[in-house]
């Protein structure tokens, strides 16, 4: 870090399970916390255990507005795994997805109040969730939203968002068949968006 090299830094890892957001805006879960200094230099660098081994990949450094102090995260060892094979085999990294689009939490939250689920926005013509007749929103010529499909639960796991949904799916592998549980709404009743 700050130009110099051959450095190297010590700490404990004081969390598990954590979440970050990347600067796409993604949330990479199942983060790994250290008390490791992680500066401009040494991210990218590893997190090992005391035998060497390879826990995760420093990140970033977080710290809280009212301390000095703060902490580092590292991506797990199994997602730095599973990237790194895809890219080797690919060039790039290939994420399942079931061909739809989700609503934004916050226009979720606004039609379905404290209910939890994934409002399905759109479906993509041709693809899995198309052929397994799952339905999007839709909007009509007065502006009236009209809900289609919320998912609730993905491979039996209750989903509570579209952060969720996405975070299960992406447990998955191409190909494989995804259970999901929905709750349809009628396609002939506006949602109130007051």
């Amino acid at each position: 870090p700050f130009g110099l090299d051959h450095t190297l830094t010590a700490g404990i890892v004081s969390g598990v399970g954590r979440e970050m957001q990347s600067v796409t805006g993604h949330i990479i879960r199942d983060v790994v916390q250290t008390d490791a200094g992680i500066n401009p230099g040494n991210s990218g660098g590893p997190l090992l255990d005391s035998r060497g081994r390879l826990v995760g990949v420093n990140t970033a450094a977080a710290r809280h507005p009212m301390t000095v102090a703060g902490f580092g995260l590292a991506v797990p060892s199994d997602t730095v795994r599973r990237v790194v094979n895809q890219l080797i085999r690919h060039g790039r990294v290939i994420k399942p997805g079931l061909g739809l689009a989700l609503m934004h939490a916050s226009h979720s939250r606004q039609l379905l109040g404290a209910q939890p689920g994934a409002v399905v926005y759109a479906v993509t013509p041709g693809s899995g969730a198309a052929q397994a007749g799952i339905a999007g929103a839709r909007v009509d010529e007065h502006n009236n939203v009209y809900l289609g499909d919320v998912i609730v639960k993905v491979a039996g796991q209750p989903v509570a968002s579209a952060e969720d949904l996405i975070s299960v799916v992406e447990q998955f592998a191409l190909g494989d068949q995804v259970p999901l549980t929905l709750h349809r709404y009628s396609s002939r009743t506006p949602i109130d968006r007051n």
